[in-house]
C-alpha cells in the first residue's frame, strides 16, 4: 500500500473541523433549502462549509485536485480530494443531527482517506492505511459484526425516491431476505455499520461524493463495499449510481443474488 501524503490526515481533520465550525450555528436555526436540479435540498450552510472545506485543502494541498457536490469538479490528476459538506440535507434541515460532512482522499481513483464526521453530536469516523479511528462521547466498538446468513441481518437505505423501478424491485427482494429493513440518515448510516449495529445498506443514485469517504472506513472495519453488480467503486470507472455495503463480507453473494434476482 502507497503511503498516504504526509500530512494528509491532519488537513482533513482540519477540513472537518472548519466545516463543522460553519455548520453548527446554522442547525436548528430556521433555515430555508433551495431545490437543486434533482430536487434535492441545499442551503447556505452547505456552499459555505464547502468553501471552507476547499481553503484548507487549498492551502495544505494546492496540487490536489478537489470534486465536491456544490461547488464543482477540479480534478488535477493522481490525487483528488473529494467532499460532501453536508451529506443528508434533509436531516439537516430538520433538525435531525444525523447529517454528516464527507471528506475523502482518492490516489489514482481509489479512495485511501475516508472521514465521516457529525459536528453537532462531535462523532467522527477516521480511517486510512487499514486503520479506523471512532471518537464519540456514546462510546461504540470499532468493528463490523458477523451474520450467518441475510436473514439476520438489518438492512438500511437513505430513502426510495432514489430507486427507480427496477431498482425498487432490486431493493424490495434484498428487503425481503433480511430480517428488517430501517430507512434515513444517508452515509451516517454508513458509520453505524462500522460499529456492528448495521449490517447492510443498498443504495442508488449516489455519486462519488456520496461513497467515496465511506470505502476506507468500512474496508478498516472488516466490512466491503461495491455496486449492485459487485464491482469494486472507483472514481476513474463508470459507476451507475448504486451501493451495496456489507458488515459481513460473506453476505456478498447472497446479497447480490437477491439484488439480481437470482
Amino acid at each position: 500500500m502507497t503511503p498516504l501524503p504526509p500530512g494528509a490526515i491532519e488537513a482533513a481533520k482540519a477540513a472537518a473541523d472548519a466545516a463543522g465550525a460553519v455548520i453548527r450555528p446554522y442547525f436548528r436555526s430556521g433555515i430555508t433549502a433551495d431545490d437543486k436540479s434533482d430536487d434535492s435540498p441545499v442551503t447556505m450552510a452547505d456552499r459555505a462549509a464547502e468553501q471552507a472545506i476547499r481553503a484548507v485543502m487549498a492551502e495544505r494541498f494546492p496540487t490536489f485536485g478537489v470534486i465536491g457536490e456544490e461547488l464543482g469538479d477540479q480534478r488535477l490528476g493522481r490525487f483528488n480530494w473529494v467532499i460532501d459538506p453536508i451529506d443528508g440535507t434533509r436531516e439537516f434541515i430538520t433538525g435531525r443531527p444525523t447529517f454528516v460532512t464527507l471528506i475523502a482522499l482518492v490516489e489514482d481513483g481509489v479512495p485511501v482517506l475516508g472521514l465521516i464526521d457529525q459536528p453537532v453530536i462531535g462523532e467522527r469516523w477516521m480511517a486510512a492505511g487499514g486503520t479506523l479511528d471512532f471518537t464519540s462521547r456514546f462510546g461504540g466498538r470499532i468493528g463490523c459484526r458477523k451474520r450467518g446468513a441475510l436473514g439476520d441481518a438489518e438492512l438500511s437505505c437513505t430513502g426510495p425516491e432514489w430507486f427507480d423501478a427496477d431498482q425498487r424491485a432490486a431493493f424490495h427482494r434484498l428487503e425481503a431476505a433480511c430480517r428488517r429493513a430501517s430507512w434515513g440518515d444517508d452515509a451516517y448510516a454508513a458509520g453505524l455499520v462500522a460499529l456492528g449495529e448495521i449490517d447492510v445498506i443498498a443504495e442508488a443514485g449516489h455519486k462519488p461524493w456520496d461513497w467515496a469517504a465511506s470505502v476506507p472506513i468500512i474496508e478498516a472495519a472488516g466490512g466491503m463495499m461495491c455496486d449492485w453488480s459487485g464491482n469494486k467503486l472507483r472514481l476513474d470507472a463508470a459507476h451507475d449510481g448504486t451501493v451495496l455495503i456489507l458488515g459481513d463480507p460473506s453476505l456478498r453473494d447472497a446479497a447480490l443474488a437477491a439484488l439480481q434476482g437470482g
